[in-house]
């Protein structure tokens, strides 16, 4: 497993069943019987991605009597979104270039 925290959370992010989990989660908090009713594995299976999440630092469980409901921890989705920010001017440029080149485009249909 990576050891800084961004390739931890990229790691955890990578897997669409613990993108699911965190979307549900993103609604509150819920029990792992909860988190595992749509999936289509076992309750073990499911444990295993829960691991991986809070490993990751991307949810926390608590202990409310018997039960361990999990909740979602947002910042490390927040250290993703301040690195991939570090990118927007790359793709902000494109869209300007593209949006230049459509206008080229329009004004030469109307010259015609």
């Amino acid at each position: 497993m990576p050891t800084d925290h961004l390739s931890r959370t990229f790691a955890a992010l990578a897997d669409p069943t613990r993108r699911a989990i965190l979307a549900r989660l993103s609604a509150g908090e819920a029990t792992v019987n909860e988190l595992a009713e749509p999936f289509p594995m076992s309750l073990p299976a499911v444990s295993r991605h829960l691991k991986v999440l809070e490993q990751a630092g991307l949810i926390t469980r608590g202990r409310t009597r018997q039960w361990r409901p999990c909740r979602l921890a947002a910042k490390p989705l927040e250290d993703v979104a301040d690195w991939v920010a570090r990118y927007r001017p790359f793709w902000d440029d494109g869209f300007d270039r593209l949006e230049e080149h459509l206008r080229t485009l329009r004004n030469g249909d109307e010259d015609a």
